[in-house]
């Protein structure tokens, strides 16, 4: 089959690998339709995921066609067209009982990093009955795409860890697709502002018809000075760090209100200073960690009946064969004002 593999920083080939085969009676091998790419891959792509070694496909995103199940899978057969959760579920450690699934023991999230990911004509997915979803007839399959990873992600570690109620005041630092994601499903608790900021144009303007209230670009280093004014010097009362980078969390720690939040959605390759020295005395949580994926089928169940429409987040579709122009163009988003981009398999 052909696949995405990483090699080294900055090197990766689109090449012949061998299909994957059913290496434990959990095990499920699923023909993808569709896949995508994350932020994260681009992460990866930097070095800054040490645990991908060289020869590894990447990606953690898709559906697909169940092509072959081991002997204990029950949930599924093979034909069942299936939702890949970017997160791999054993449902039976000390972590998943507590639907901690992002740690489960043996799982969490290992595609496109400890094993072969999706970004290719075929996946294995271990612990299947856990780790796989039906796909409902009533649904759109590319918005089902961003259920394996953004969606769930903005929400559960952007929205609910930062504890988002009625009538808060939020800032999301970064409106790539996993900061739309959380201002798409921030509005589940009907918050009194959002502020969002970027330094691309484009992103801002989504956020705008995606229901920001406020958009800034912080080219000029702006944005904090911009956000306590708009809060009467105060801050917000949940900040979004969703970038990654350095930058970020300083934003973050300046704008957080007293007793406020932040929550970490970005994949953080560098360290950064949390400055205990002024930041004690706030009384602000942090929260930063994996997905779980436990919100798919709420998540499913808002596509279906109209409270969200993810698809809106989709910006370019290219076809499974040309995954290198795929990664060209996520990667430079700016110049070709990429969110996400949709990659069909037309190699089936």
């Amino acid at each position: 089959m052909k696949a995405l593999v990483y090699y080294d920083i900055g090197i990766k080939k689109w090449e012949e690998k061998e299909q994957p085969e059913i290496l434990k009676k959990s095990d499920a091998v699923v023909k993808i339709l569709k896949t995508t790419i994350c932020g994260t891959d681009l992460h990866i792509m930097n070095g800054c995921v040490p645990t991908v070694t060289k020869g590894r496909i990447l990606g953690h995103e898709g559906i697909g066609v169940i092509e072959s199940i081991g002997s204990s899978v029950t949930n599924f057969k093979e034909g069942d067209k299936v939702l890949i959760s970017c997160i791999t579920s054993c449902g039976k450690c000390e972590f998943c009982k507590k639907s901690f699934f992002g740690h489960c023991s043996d799982g969490g999230w290992i595609l496109g990093n400890t094993i072969d990911g999706c970004q290719a004509e075929y996946v294995r997915i271990p612990h299947a009955d856990n780790s796989l979803y039906h796909i409902p007839n009533n649904i759109d399959m590319e918005s089902l795409v961003m259920l394996s990873d953004i969606l769930p992600t903005g929400l559960e570690v952007g929205v609910m860890e930062g504890k988002i109620k009625f009538g808060s005041t939020i800032a999301i630092i970064g409106a790539g697709p996993v900061g739309l994601a959380a201002l798409m499903t921030s509005q589940f608790y009907s918050p009194s502002k959002i502020i969002m900021v970027d330094l691309d144009e484009n992103r801002l303007e989504i956020s705008k018809s995606l229901g920001a209230n406020v958009t800034i670009n912080n080219k000029n280093g702006t944005a904090v000075e911009e956000i306590l004014n708009l809060t009467d010097g105060k801050g917000v009362d949940v900040a979004i760090e969703a970038i990654g980078t350095p930058p970020g969390w300083y934003i973050c720690e300046d704008i957080v209100c007293a007793g406020g939040n932040i929550a970490m959605l970005g994949v953080h390759g560098k360290a950064v200073t949390l400055h205990l020295e002024r930041m004690w005395k706030k009384n602000f949580t942090l929260t930063a960690g994996l997905v779980h994926t436990s919100t798919i089928p709420m998540l499913m169940k808002a596509i279906i009946n109209g409270k969200i429409d993810p698809k809106k987040l989709i910006s370019h579709h290219f076809k499974l064969s040309e995954m290198e122009n795929a990664y060209h163009v996520f990667k430079n988003a700016a110049e070709y004002k990429a969110l996400k981009v949709m990659i069909t398999n037309d190699l089936i």
